[in-house]
């Protein structure tokens, strides 16, 4: 599965960030921290975090400010992965190692946890970030 998200990745910025995609992309103001950070917690929880953070590593080297966005996506990127049960590789493995010991996590039980937490956690890191 973690194999596939790679090729899924590789598949997208051939297929759909195209030169002119790329160009209307990279108008976004993404050197905004807040801004970064909902770009990348959506398209975490979209494509997973280890490929979204592919996805955009184009578009962080060009910002005026390289390091922080680093620090802006890895932040977004990896308490993104929190917000659903398919938000991160890791939630499915750990949902199913809890069914085989007799404990159902579903979707929504996660979601109620896991939706609140990411974004309270999300403003904590944005705010710090700042």
């Amino acid at each position: 599965m973690f194999a596939g998200l790679f090729i899924v990745v590789a598949g997208f910025e051939k297929a759909v960030l195209t030169p002119p995609a790329l160009a209307a992309l990279q108008r976004l103001p993404l050197g905004d921290a807040a801004f970064l950070t909902t770009v990348t917690a959506l398209l975490s929880n979209l494509v997973s975090n280890v490929p979204a953070v592919l996805v955009l590593k184009a578009f962080i080297t060009q910002l005026p400010d390289p390091q922080k966005a680093w620090l802006v996506v890895a932040m977004a990127a990896t308490l993104a992965g929190n917000f659903t049960l398919l938000g991160s590789v890791a939630n499915p493995i750990v949902a199913q190692r809890a069914r085989s010991r007799g404990v159902t996590i579903s979707f929504w039980t996660y979601f109620k946890v896991g939706a609140p937490l990411t974004l309270l956690t999300l403003v904590v890191g944005v705010l710090m970030l700042r």
